[in-house]
């Protein structure tokens, strides 16, 4: 991944960078790709608890707004957008981009880049995360491995300020005994089944 996700390798050969994340962005937007029911349930989620809701992702899709919601933070960055290497002006993008491509901003050509976190560089959305985490009555983890910082100290933080934490996932996390309730499957079956449990003992 040191080719085509670290800023060193855009600068080694950006076209090959362009190449890899131009293929993601037309996968994406292929229609065989579309929200699954756990996309469904935390968009049903957000209607319902309105501002009270912060979705944070570490995927670079935009899954979570077709599905319906609007309340998220890519923390890793976003596919269909990027990013002028001189200004740091952020823009929309569903096309392919190549090296004739000129910023809006600066007009310099090969300035854009995929607008998305390369190792090395800082996650965004850090202090508004931190604030939610601060604020938060519940934390729930879904789909995560545990293993990337910052977002895997996430529950701990949570925890700190009195959050009940849970873990939706596939099978147990790395930081699996930070949480206060687990459940472990499908994505698409536990999300949906926790969420149905959680608004029928919690009626808003």
């Amino acid at each position: 991944m040191e080719d085509v996700a670290t800023p060193e390798g855009f600068a080694r050969d950006p076209a090959l960078v362009q190449a890899f994340y131009n293929a993601r962005r037309r996968q994406l937007q292929s229609p065989e790709i579309a929200p699954n029911a756990a996309h469904l349930a935390l968009a049903r989620l957000e209607d319902l608890l309105g501002d009270h809701f912060l979705l944070v992702t570490q995927n670079i899709d935009n899954l979570h707004e077709r599905a319906g919601n609007r309340r998220v933070i890519h923390m890793h960055g976003e596919l269909l957008k990027v990013r002028c290497s001189w200004s740091g002006q952020v823009l929309e993008w569903t096309g392919d981009v190549t090296a004739e491509d000129k910023c809006h901003c600066c007009q310099f050509p090969a300035a854009l880049r995929p607008h998305v976190v390369w190792f090395g560089e800082m996650p965004l959305g850090m202090d508004e995360i931190y604030t939610a985490l601060a604020d938060a009555d519940i934390f729930i983890a879904i789909g995560t491995s545990g293993h990337v910082y910052p977002a895997a100290g996430f529950v701990h933080e949570a925890r700190l300020h009195g959050a009940h934490t849970v873990e939706l996932n596939l099978e147990p996390s790395q930081v699996g005994s930070e949480f206060a309730e687990k459940h472990y499957g499908l994505a698409s079956e536990v999300v949906p089944a926790f969420i149905d449990k959680l608004l029928q003992e919690n009626p808003l």
